[in-house]
C-alpha cells in the first residue's frame, strides 16, 4: 500500500507534516494556524476528514500553534507525552490527550507511528516513523546531532523529511549573537547541511525514493544551495527543499527496492484522492 505524504510548512514560522493512505492520516505537528492548515490541504486535495490524530514532538510554538483549534474543531486526539504537555501551555480537552512512549508503536487505523527520543533544546522531544508495514517515511527535525537511533531508523525509510537547517559558514558569519550561535550548532539545537548531507551519503538505503529537506534556516541557509548540496549525491533518490511559506506537492510513496518507483501526485491522480479523501 501507498503513502502519500506532503510538507505543509516547514520552518521557524511553522512546521506541519502529513503522511497518510486513502482512509487515514496523521499530522506529525501542527504549528500552522487551523485556517491555514486546512486552506493549504483542500488546495492539494486533501481533507481533513481523514486524518485521525495529531503527534507532537516537542512544545515549541512553531510546532503546536495550531493543535488546541483543530483538535477541538475536529475531535482529533494529541498524542503528546506529559513532560511536552506540561511545558507547552496548551489547551487540550482531557479525553484528546494520549501519551505515547518511544519504541512502542501507535495504530492509527492501518498505519503506525513510533517515536524515538532526539536531543533537542525541549523538555522531552521526539522524532517520528511513519509506516503500513511495507513503507517507511521518517520525520527527522529539531535535532541536535545524528545519533544512533536516527541512523538505525533513517536506514528504514523509503522516504524522509529532514532537517537542514543552517549552512556552517552562513552562521558564523551572520549576525546572530555568540550565544545564539552556539545554541543552533550545538548538540542540542539543529542539524546543519553538512551533518545531515554526512547521514545522507553514508547511510542512504536504496529503498529511499525522496528526501525532503526540511526547517531551513531563513537566515543563515538558502534553498538553492541546500538542493545543489544534496543532488550532486542525489543517485535515485528525488530531492525536495520543503518551504518555510507554502506547502509541497502530494507525493507517492509506493513499497519497493529502487527509488525509480514512487514520484509526485499528478493533478490527475490528486483528483482520483479527492474522490476518496473527501
Amino acid at each position: 500500500m501507498s503513502l502519500y505524504i506532503t510538507s505543509l510548512n516547514s520552518g521557524s514560522n511553522g512546521n506541519c507534516y502529513y503522511i497518510g493512505n486513502h482512509d487515514e492520516a496523521v499530522l506529525i505537528d501542527a504549528g500552522l494556524s487551523c485556517r491555514e492548515t486546512e486552506i493549504r490541504m483542500k488546495r492539494l486535495g486533501l481533507s481533513m476528514s481523514i486524518v485521525k490524530a495529531i503527534f507532537v514532538s516537542h512544545e515549541h510554538t512553531d510546532h503546536i500553534t495550531g493543535i488546541p483549534t483543530l483538535s477541538k474543531k475536529y475531535r482529533l486526539p494529541v498524542y503528546i507525552t506529559k513532560a511536552t504537555r506540561d511545558n507547552s501551555n496548551i489547551r487540550i480537552e482531557k479525553h484528546l490527550i494520549i501519551s505515547f512512549k518511544p519504541g512502542k508503536p501507535v495504530s492509527i487505523g492501518r498505519l503506525s507511528v513510533t517515536a524515538f527520543r532526539k536531543s533537542h533544546d525541549a523538555s522531552d522531544p521526539h522524532s517520528f516513523i511513519v509506516s503500513n508495514n511495507r513503507v517507511n517515511i521518517g520525520i527527522f527535525t529539531d535535532i541536535g546531532y545524528p545519533g544512533k537511533e536516527l541512523i538505525r531508523y533513517f536506514k528504514q525509510c523509503h522516504a524522509a523529511f529532514l532537517e537542514s537547517n543552517y549552512c556552517e559558514d552562513m552562521l558564523e558569519n551572520g549576525s546572530y549573537p555568540r550565544f545564539l550561535k552556539k545554541r543552533i550548532s550545538g548538540r542540542k539545537g539543529h542539524l546543519s547541511n553538512a551533518q545531515a548531507l554526512e547521514l545522507f551519503k553514508k547511510h542512504k538505503p536504496k529503498r529511499l525514493t525522496h528526501l525532503i529537506l526540511s526547517h531551513l534556516s531563513e537566515n543563515n541557509n538558502h534553498p538553492k544551495l541546500v538542493n545543489k548540496l544534496f543532488k550532486q549525491h542525489a543517485g535515485n533518490t528525488r530531492i525536495i527543499v520543503a518551504s518555510r511559506y507554502e506547502e509541497t506537492e502530494v507525493y507517492c510513496i509506493e513499497p519497493g527496492p529502487v527509488a525509480v518507483r514512487s514520484g509526485v501526485v499528478r493533478k490527475s491522480q490528486q483528483n482520483k484522492m479527492q474522490l476518496s479523501l473527501f
